[in-house]
Order: C-alpha cells, then sequence, then structure tokens
C-alpha cells in the first residue's frame, strides 16, 4: 500500500474549509453544518450557538430521546402525493415547522436576522424573532416576504414599559404572535461562555442596554434585564397590551400548560429553551405527551389551542415524531443558526430545504399523505 488514494476519491487529509462550505449542495442534513461552523467560527461565537447550560446533559437529551423513538408505518397506501403543508393561528405552512427565536444573530453572520426571515419566507415556515436580536424588528419585518409568517419573542424587561414599546413595535410591524418566553427569570449556567469570556455588545437590535452594560459578562448581563417576578397573573398584563394571539414558550409539564391554557394562551410551545436553562430538565419530547393531555380539545377565543415543540429536532424523521405525538409544529433553533453561519442565507435555506426532503420522505414512508393522517400509535414508545 502507498498510502494514495484510490483514484477519484481525495487525499486522506483535512480538507480546506472552503471546498467542504462550497457548494451547500454537498452538505447533506442539517446535523453537517455543525463541524463546518466550528471550524469556520471564532470559538465563543460557536459556543455560545452550539452550546448549554452545566454538564449540557439536557442539551444530549434533547438529540437522543427523539432518536430512540421508533417510527411505525402504514403499507400499501398511495403516497404518489405527499402534502406536508398546514396552518399555525391560522397561517399557512408549506411544512410544519418554524425558525425559533435566537439572540444576537451578528455572532453567526453579518446578515443576522434579516437573512433567517428571507429565508424562512422563501422556504414557507414560520419565523419567530428574539427580544436579543442583533437587528431591530422593523428591519426584520421588511426582509420577509410579504405574508410570510412572523412572530415576536417577548423577554419581559424589569422595567415595563420596554416590553410594553416592544410590543407595540412588533404589532405595528406586522407581527402576528407574541411568543412570552417563561423559563428565564435568571441565566442558566452556560459555562463555554462563561471560559470564554463572552462579553455583551453596548447595542442591542431592539433597545439600547443600560449604561456599562458592554464588556460585562453575558449572564450578569441577562440577569439585570429579565423580569424575575414574573407570574400567570402578567399573562393577563400582557393579553392588554396586545390584540395578538400569546403563546407561552418554557413549558414543561401538563400542569403548566393546563394554566396557560386558563390564562388565556392560544399557544402552548413545550421547550427546555434548547438545553440552555436547567440542566437535568427532561427532553422535550418526552414531556409531550403529558402536555397534548392536558390541553386535550380546549379552545381559547373560540379557536383550538395549538401545541409547538423545539428541543433536538435535526431531522424529519424528528418532524413526524413530534407530529405524530401531537404537537402542530415544531421549531428549529441551534442547527439553522450554524447553517446561517457556514452559508449565510442560503445556508438556512439548504437547512430547510433537506429538512423538507426528508419530512416528505419520511411521510412516504409511513405512509402518511397529510399531516392530519399522523396518529399516536406511529411512535413507539
Amino acid at each position: 500500500m502507498t498510502g494514495e488514494a484510490p483514484p477519484g476519491l481525495p487525499e486522506a487529509t483535512e480538507p480546506p474549509v472552503a471546498a467542504l462550505a462550497d457548494p451547500l449542495t454537498r452538505i447533506l442534513s442539517l446535523t453537517d453544518f455543525a463541524g463546518l461552523a466550528e471550524r469556520t467560527m471564532d470559538r465563543p461565537s460557536f459556543d455560545y450557538i452550539a452550546g448549554g447550560s452545566g454538564e449540557e446533559i439536557t442539551l444530549r437529551e434533547n438529540v437522543e430521546a427523539l432518536r430512540r423513538r421508533r417510527l411505525r408505518s402504514r403499507i400499501l397506501v398511495d403516497v404518489t402525493s405527499v402534502d406536508p403543508s398546514t396552518h399555525i393561528l391560522g397561517a399557512p405552512l408549506r411544512m410544519p415547522v418554524g425558525i425559533a427565536p435566537m439572540a444576537f444573530g451578528h455572532l453567526a453572520h453579518p446578515s443576522a436576522e434579516p437573512a433567517m426571515a428571507r429565508a424562512a419566507g422563501q422556504a414557507g415556515v414560520a419565523f419567530c424573532l428574539s427580544t436579543m436580536s442583533s437587528t431591530p424588528l422593523e428591519e426584520v419585518a421588511g426582509a420577509a416576504p410579504d405574508g410570510a409568517p412572523r412572530w415576536f419573542q417577548l423577554y419581559v424587561h424589569r422595567d415595563r414599559a420596554v416590553s410594553h414599546d416592544l410590543v407595540s413595535r412588533a404589532e405595528a410591524a406586522g407581527y402576528s404572535a407574541i411568543v412570552l418566553t417563561a423559563d428565564l427569570p435568571v441565566a442558566g449556567d452556560r459555562e463555554r461562555d462563561l471560559r470564554n469570556g463572552l462579553q455583551y455588545p453596548e447595542r442591542f437590535g431592539n433597545f439600547t442596554a443600560a449604561e456599562g452594560v458592554a464588556g460585562r459578562p453575558l449572564l450578569e448581563v441577562i440577569g439585570g434585564f429579565n423580569e424575575r417576578g414574573l407570574t400567570w397573573r402578567d399573562v393577563a398584563w400582557l393579553r392588554g397590551l396586545t390584540s395578538l394571539p400569546i403563546v407561552i414558550k418554557g413549558v414543561m409539564s401538563g400542569a403548566d400548560a393546563s394554566r396557560a391554557v386558563r390564562a388565556g394562551a392560544a399557544g402552548v410551545w413545550v421547550s427546555n429553551h434548547g438545553g440552555r436553562q436547567l440542566d437535568r430538565a427532561p427532553a422535550s419530547i418526552d414531556v409531550l405527551d403529558e402536555v397534548v393531555r392536558a390541553v386535550g380539545q380546549r379552545t381559547v377565543d373560540g379557536q383550538p389551542v395549538e401545541i409547538y415543540l423545539d428541543g433536538g429536532v435535526r431531522r424529519g424523521a424528528d418532524v413526524a415524531t413530534a407530529l405524530a405525538m401531537g404537537a402542530q409544529a415544531v421549531f428549529v433553533g441551534r442547527p439553522l443558526g450554524l447553517a446561517l453561519a457556514v452559508g449565510g442565507e442560503a445556508g438556512v435555506r439548504r437547512g430547510l430545504e433537506l429538512l423538507r426532503g426528508e419530512l416528505l420522505t419520511t411521510m412516504a414512508l409511513m405512509g402518511v399523505t397529510s399531516v392530519d393522517r399522523f396518529r399516536r400509535w406511529m411512535v413507539e414508545p
């Protein structure tokens, strides 16, 4: 053996990053983006997007819990036509997927959130913008194609006037729902960010941070922004600020799902914050059955309460699993943030294209021709 590669195959050496990232068609799954992003990004930025809290047990378990599920199929079903389209909160989607809110898009790519919004609109999926976006919410709204569903995620600021202003601006800019994130009274212990000394910028897309914030550690700054005293009573306060439907994000139990419905939430979002908050929390998929039972057929303002899920979604099979277990849609964050880092807007489009292709294949192989034909028995356990 000479050690030379067979004709037509590359040498067994580390390929240059450019050869891997271009063209994007060489990327065959959402998971491919992580390794490329780690090579191209500076370490603090990569770790901010890729990392979780504590020992990152929940971060890993989100993925593994979905992988443990097994899918059952119907055979001899005509799958000549498979349609993954659906609606959430009345808005049409080409597939039951959305881009989850992620802070500080500029850490991934200069095009930041506008690129995400454009890619989401072109793919026909929902887009949820973070309070902590790098780009003002109005600019992001303007970047999205007309009619593309966009939601605004809200962290309630200790200064309620700041939050009131954000909600009013979001409604005026054409966002169609407010997503109240309820699982961040304090920041989780994100050890990667602490080791890297990650610092927050002075200027945020949607507001100016308090004087003296620039250069301070991430966890300290978050602790200074968010309202620790937030309770269920404040959902009524939020509903009084806007005519938009309210979705409560961070629900991890049937009891809280019931409280969310009683408080008037149009949607319940099952999420452990992507494993970035309470480490050793269950995987999101592991509490979905409990939440679905708690919500049942209940309605708010005459409309059925919807259920969404994020955490660990990497494949079309993961989307199918969540749908069969009762979710109306899933949201994907971290993998698409890394896709943005690798290829900008084109990277996000590629990631969504791959997810759609996998979902179509999975549905056909399961004998499911539309999303309303998923059933709970199709997933084990």
